[in-house]
């Protein structure tokens, strides 16, 4: 494909890592990034200059918002009356869609595409890629797609800009946004993030009574990997007595009874708000 595609925020930790994937490409792509450091930072690294706001709006196809979610909503709206009818808006985060922070723009497609990140079990074999824990680098990774938005036919393009921002690719879900949502910040933030944290806190607190730190987090992280592979059904294998026993009286001691409703709409709707 040789669409044009606009990249706002290309100087950015994240509009880096696309623009390198997107240099792989065949799209025509216009670089636009507000702050001096991040110009730099492309021409140093990749040799990449960047234009006017006009200037990449005038031909494009697709616009990808690699910013902020509290500044989709302000950037879009700015953007907006630039836009050609049948132009895609592609944001990396289903929040500031879910939220309703994009201009009310029957013509434009509106799609949403965002990265699962490489599994902890997987099977990569190279250095480089078993170190690559974020993705779009070395290590394969999933990605969800949704089309919020706009003719049937332009998902092919939503998702085939998504699998070359975020490449390697292991596999590719379609999802509507409200799904998306779900999973972040619900599952992914909410609950995964959170109990990690947690978990972390707790190491801290076995060293704070006297177990040396590394032998804790030795201890931790070699735990979470047979007691995830088990759990995850990644192996065949069932847990002891004593420890089915503390996960029975564990539970409730960390976790309210009520703790399933953050994935409820409104729930999500209101960690959404927040965020934006």
């Amino acid at each position: 494909m040789n669409e044009t595609i606009a990249l706002f925020g290309a100087g950015g930790k994240m509009g880096v890592r696309l623009s390198k994937n997107l240099l792989k490409s065949t799209y025509r792509v216009k670089h636009v990034e507000p702050g001096e450091a991040g110009r730099k930072r492309l021409k140093d690294e990749l040799g990449i200059d960047c234009v006017s706001v006009d200037d990449a709006l005038e031909a494009a196809d697709v616009v990808i918002l690699a910013i902020p979610d509290t500044l989709i909503g302000k950037i879009a709206h700015e953007i907006s009356p630039k836009l050609k009818a049948g132009t895609m808006v592609m944001t990396l985060d289903a929040a500031a869609p879910f939220a309703g922070h994009l201009p009310d723009r029957k013509d434009l497609t509106y799609f949403v595409a965002h990265p699962c990140h490489p599994l902890i079990y997987n099977d990569e074999t190279e250095p480089e890629a078993r170190r690559d824990y974020f993705g779009g680098g070395a290590a394969k990774q999933s990605i969800t797609s949704a089309l919020m938005q706009g003719p049937e036919s332009a998902f092919d393009l939503g998702e085939d800009v998504a699998k070359t921002i975020y490449q390697p690719i292991l596999r590719s879900y379609r999802l509507t946004v409200d799904q998306m949502a779900i999973l972040e910040p619900g599952l992914s933030e909410t609950v995964c993030a959170t109990l990690l944290q947690v978990m972390r806190d707790a190491m801290d607190e076995t060293v704070r009574r006297g177990v040396p730190e590394q032998c804790a987090r030795d201890f931790l992280l070699g735990h979470m990997n047979i007691l995830g592979a088990v759990i995850f059904n990644e192996i065949p294998g069932a847990f002891s007595d004593a420890c089915n026993k503390a996960i029975t009286f564990g539970k409730p001691r960390l976790m309210r009874d009520d703790w399933i409703k953050v994935f409820d709409r409104e729930e999500i709707a209101e960690s959404i708000r927040r965020i934006t």
